[in-house]
């Protein structure tokens, strides 16, 4: 069943970096006006578990997103729900815990021109420990499913700033304990 599940779970990650690679040479050749990301994020993060399953320290976050079934040209949360973008980033840890590299689609719907929120699925592959951990989560498995909400608020067309809350575990698909990462946190974003 764990060597199923991380197949799986493996092409569901190639399969979104495949989309986000795609969409930046769909086209033909890219002319020198056109940029590789959507949009690029930086922030910060935090464990919000308790006790024993809990991790220290903060998480220093990158993520890049990509537009390869057309996002930008999407009229009305409708459409924004029909053309996700792809995401790919990494949590790194500190202080001893997991870092993360994870990848998926990401659903943005604006309110106005102001305000939006967002959810995100996918997957992770971490660096934290599988069982027998005393002080942190004990995770299963290598590879885990990524989900993630948030809200945001944009500043000027190309600046906004976002608070989400990430969750990552395998939903008890493979042997082992299934702790779970559950971290929150803020980013800031440049929209190119």
């Amino acid at each position: 069943m764990r060597v199923e599940f991380g197949r799986i779970a493996l092409r569901c990650l190639g399969l979104a970096s495949v989309a986000a690679l795609a969409g930046t040479s769909m086209g033909g050749s890219a002319n020198a006006g056109e940029q590789i990301f959507d949009e690029l994020r930086f922030g910060v993060s935090a464990s919000v578990q308790s006790g024993r399953s809990g991790e220290d320290g903060v998480f220093p976050e990158i993520t890049a997103l990509f537009d390869p079934f057309g996002y930008e040209e999407a009229v009305g949360w409708q459409q924004q729900l029909l053309r996700p973008r792809v995401h790919l980033g990494t949590s790194i840890g500190t202080s001893g815990e997991a870092t993360q590299f994870f990848t998926g689609f990401t659903w943005t719907v604006d309110f106005n021109e102001k305000l939006f929120a967002e959810a995100g699925f996918g997957g992770v592959i971490h660096t934290g420990e599988l069982d027998d951990n005393d002080d942190g989560p004990e995770l299963g498995c290598r590879v885990l499913f990524h989900e993630y909400l948030g809200a945001g608020y944009r500043f000027t067309p190309h600046w906004n700033v976002m608070a989400q809350i990430a969750h990552s575990s395998h939903a008890n698909l493979c042997d082992g304990p299934n702790d779970g990462m559950t971290r929150a946190g803020i980013q800031i974003g440049y929209k190119f």
